[in-house]
């Protein structure tokens, strides 16, 4: 439930500072005085839109602040703080914190993190749940009339299975199109594709093999000059019988090294010398079995000139090098494979729509079914509390219309038209129709109290609500408000002696000008302060000891 408000520099309020306990909560004060700062306050801490109007004049910022008290470690509120890492494990408060700027910058905290508006309204629904002045204006609207009465089944599994199975239909009827529209142009690229692949499979060639075919076709195309020439460096190096490098280098060795003992310093030169014989010796050995192995394969030459040949031709086909020719057959096997198995899925894709079309309808029947339940239910609930409310012979029914094949919404295919008679032989017609604008404000009050005892949200707030109501339908309402505070934190800004009577605690709101300013307080009231207030609500400014009396009266009873 909320525990606390602070607010700073909002609107006509300089300081603010209030106090809630559980039960309900009356706010009362005269026209104009800012009873509803506490609800604009509160919805600024739950992500509403920051508008720099609300700063006070004299302020360059404004600030409000809401401390609630968590039910239990496993209620949604506290389980969402915990995904958002935004809760100790063993807190069960929240502190929500918002500061407007005069120039237009807006920033949030929940538990002195810093967070976004978005995720101050996605906390909100599970923290508080505000019902204001002008919600019977919306009760006319079927799409209203529908989230009422889901909120009254709390079948929000069913909601999902029909949502999910929606984007499931919708997702496949999107495919379904995209690929009949593709078909024409997929089958003649496949027609394209299998010739393709198949005369590139026909050839076959390897990665990397194009530069192996090249170079293999120049050592075959120039075997006999690289006979010739390696002959010739052999006998130049080791094999020729007059001066080869290598008995040169013998020579050379064996009398540099006599001289080692006339001069050390030669040592280095008969080390390098020595390697460079060594060295000669190895190439040697290595031009020897290159020669046994040069190929004079004149139909290997040939074979190797016509694959060459192809390679170049098939790449030319294809507009590019024949080197790319291995990663170009690649790339046309894999579009060939994705055409291949978009083939089989479009064959199969209208069986798949029709298959996910009848999921949906099973799902939005389902929940049609449900829907049907708690309109009958709901229904009764709100005659009842119509009677109550001084229409003795109001009837109220919820008519559901399942159309089975109207089409798919993510919310399931129900027309649900909420109807009302009001006086005897009246024939049930649609609430837009019907009801008067103090009926529809007694009905739509009802509506509220009974939806709301439904939600899981700790808090509730009323903004005059009682709109329209007087009299005996006022203790009414205020009987109906208590009784919802008994299991709900109820605050309710009301201008009815009878509805504040009913409260388990009040708060005044007061406006206060020195001539140049104005401000705005709000003070929690004693017994003999709500006697007082009581009576000027009853009486206006004129507070008579009959309108005491009476406010005495009131307050007793409640």
């Amino acid at each position: 439930m909320l525990l606390h408000m602070q607010i700073r520099n909002l609107a006509v309020v300089r300081q603010l500072d209030v106090d809630f306990n559980a039960g309900m909560t009356a706010i009362t004060g005269e026209t104009g005085a800012g009873k509803s700062i506490a609800l604009d306050a509160l919805g600024l801490c739950l992500g509403d839109r920051a508008d720099v109007d609300l700063i006070r004049a004299d302020a360059e910022k404004a600030e409000v602040s809401a401390t609630f008290q968590l039910a239990t470690t496993k209620s949604p509120a506290v389980q969402w703080l915990r995904e958002q890492e935004l809760q100790d494990d063993d807190a069960c408060t929240c502190v929500l914190r918002r500061i407007i700027t005069r120039e237009g910058r807006s920033k949030a905290w929940i538990n002195g993190y810093p967070v976004t508006a978005s995720q101050l309204k996605l906390l909100a629904p599970l923290l508080v749940n505000i019902h204001g002045q002008h919600e019977h204006q919306l009760l006319t609207r079927p799409e209203h009339q529908l989230n009422l009465l889901d909120a009254y089944a709390r079948h929000q599994a069913l909601l999902d299975e029909v949502q999910t199975a929606y984007q499931n239909w919708y997702g496949l009827r999107k495919q379904q199109k995209q690929l009949h529209q593709q078909q024409a142009d997929m089958e003649s690229r496949l027609q394209l594709l299998s010739y393709q692949v198949s005369e590139l499979n026909e050839f076959a060639l390897a990665e990397g093999e194009f530069e192996e075919l090249e170079q293999q076709h120049k050592r075959l195309a120039n075997s006999a000059a690289l006979v010739e020439d390696s002959a010739f460096a052999l006998n130049a190096i080791y094999e020729g019988e007059h001066n080869n490098a290598y008995s040169l280098l013998q020579s050379a060795l064996s009398r540099l090294e006599q001289q080692l003992e006339t001069d050390p310093n030669l040592a280095e030169t008969v080390r390098i010398l020595n390697e460079a014989s060594v060295q000669v010796e190895e190439a040697a050995r290595e031009l020897r079995h290159y020669q046994d192995n040069i190929e004079l394969d004149d139909e290997q030459l040939v074979l190797a000139e016509r694959r060459v040949s192809q390679a170049i031709q098939l790449a030319r086909k294809h507009q590019l090098e024949p080197s790319q020719l291995y990663e170009h057959h690649q790339q046309l096997l894999a579009e060939l494979e994705q055409l291949e198995t978009n083939q089989a899925e479009s064959a199969d894709i209208d069986e798949r729509v029709e298959h996910a079309a009848q999921s949906y309808r099973k799902a939005a029947a389902k929940l049609s079914a449900s829907r049907e339940k708690a309109a009958h239910e709901l229904s009764d609930r709100i005659a009842k509390s119509m009677q109550q409310l001084n229409m003795p012979h109001g009837r109220f029914v919820i008519e559901v219309n399942h159309q089975a094949q109207a089409p798919a919404t993510r919310l399931g295919t129900d027309e649900v038209c909420f109807t009302v008679t009001t006086n005897p032989g009246q024939p049930l017609q649609s609430l837009a129709k019907i009801a008067s604008g103090g009926e529809l404000s007694r009905i739509s009050l009802a509506i509220q109290v009974i939806t709301a005892s439904q939600l899981i949200t700790p808090t509730l707030m009323f903004d005059e609500v009682d709109v329209g109501v007087s009299g005996a339908t006022a203790a009414t309402v205020g009987k109906l408000l208590r009784q919802l505070g008994e299991s709900n934190q109820v605050i309710c800004v009301t201008h009815l002696p009878q509805v504040a009577a009913k409260a388990h605690q009040q708060l005044r709101v007061d406006k206060v000008t020195d001539g140049a300013s104005t401000e705005t307080t709000m003070v929690r009231l004693d017994q003999d302060d709500r006697v007082i207030e009581l009576a000027r609500l009853l009486g206006g400014d004129q507070i008579t000891a009959a309108t005491k009396a009476n406010a005495a009266e009131l307050l007793a009873v409640g």
